[in-house]
């Protein structure tokens, strides 16, 4: 019986580690997965190590969950070093699988990196790494594949897995209805990210500029996407004081994007998703002015938001950092509310964005040649 190792970070990592090990299992049900994740990849058929939930190294606070880490590094090592493994997969989160890539190999293990870390935004050498560290990636982002064959890493483009958490169509009245909304009412989705540092730091500026927002444009509805992966009542005590209605809707995010006439969305895979869900936005994001600096001195691309990575334009309004304000991301929105013609110019330009991401089908692609590579 063949084993393979999958190791993902946080929530976005968890579902793709899911939907991946779901189509492994249906090509060779004999399997056995094991995996770092969370329950969406125990539910579809990983066993769970033991004591180790999340491994995303940002927003992490204080020293005891420091040490929490590094206690679950450690056991993640001794896997790679000690069980019986055909293959690991490592999917996205490089802040460690970096560090897991080395160690797989330095145990004689195969590696395949799915979902490929951003190297082409930042720490291009990092390409040396995957080349001495890793046997396959395979990439989601159309650009990827000539930047990895350039470098000489056997590399395989399989579109990106969105697509296949997306609807072709959704019907809008029925999912205001559902969220209970009046359906002729516009509504305005707020997607402020799935980390608590996240939240914190972006939901009360997302929740000023509503407020601003519900002063000129009476009727409003605003609804929050709240990710499975942040604690409950985190979001209703942030939004207690917002001075307006507010429904929280958890996990569900494609649906709200769906049912949303425009969106406030924290920069990240989320603004990729509303891209595909076709709603047009604004993009936001705000960090320490440390982290922030030290970003803009590492990056090599002129945006944030994949959405106009991806587009290799600016099509989205990205609001960062001393522009994250509540004055900036309203007078953004009420433009968008109030002005048709660029309105529907970035509906198209989302749509175009869509297309450039190939067909259905990602992780069925993945599960192809990460089977391919278990076997050699």
């Amino acid at each position: 019986m063949r084993r393979i190792f999958i190791v993902t970070g946080e929530a976005s990592g968890d579902l793709h580690g899911a939907n991946l090990a779901k189509a492994l299992k249906a090509l060779d049900p004999g399997l056995s997965l094991l995996g770092v994740g969370g329950s969406r990849m125990r539910a579809a058929g990983v066993k769970l190590v033991q004591g180790i939930g999340q491994l995303d190294v940002i927003g992490l606070i204080g020293p005891s969950a420091v040490w929490a880490l590094i206690q679950r590094v450690v056991r993640v090592r001794r896997i790679l070093q000690e069980e019986p493994l055909d293959l690991v997969v490592l999917i996205d989160n490089p802040g460690l699988n970096f560090h897991f890539a080395r160690m797989a190999k330095k145990a004689g293990r195969r590696v395949v990196y799915y979902i490929a870390p951003q190297i082409w935004a930042w720490r291009a050498r990092r390409i040396r790494s995957m080349v001495r560290w890793v046997d396959h990636v395979v990439v989601i982002l159309p650009f990827e594949k000539d930047l990895y064959s350039r470098a000489g890493v056997p590399c395989t483009f399989v579109g990106h897995p969105l697509l296949d958490e997306v609807a072709p169509v959704y019907d809008r009245d029925e999912l205001r209805k559902r969220f209970e909304l009046d359906t002729a009412a516009p509504v305005i989705g707020l997607l402020p990210g799935s980390r608590e540092g996240e939240i914190r730091a972006l939901l009360p500026v997302m929740l000023q500029a509503g407020a601003r927002l519900a002063e000129t444009h009476p009727g409003l509805q605003f609804v929050i996407a709240e990710a499975p992966s942040i604690r409950t009542g985190l979001i209703e005590a942030l939004s207690a004081s917002a001075g307006m209605s507010v429904r929280v809707i958890r996990d569900q995010a494609n649906e709200v994007m769906a049912a949303a006439d425009l969106l406030l969305v924290a920069s990240g895979t989320a603004t990729l998703q509303a891209a595909v869900v076709g709603t047009p936005m604004v993009i936001t994001y705000r960090v320490s002015w440390f982290t922030y600096w030290m970003a803009r001195w590492l990056m090599l691309v002129r945006w944030i938001g994949l959405v106009n990575i991806v587009a290799g334009r600016q099509i989205v309004t990205e609001l960062i950092q001393q522009e994250a304000t509540p004055e900036r991301l309203s007078a953004e929105a009420a433009r968008l509310l109030s002005d048709p013609a660029s309105y529907n110019e970035m509906r198209m330009a989302l749509r175009a964005v869509r297309a450039s991401l190939g067909a259905t089908g990602a992780s069925q692609r993945a599960a192809t040649v990460i089977l391919a590579e278990c076997r050699a």
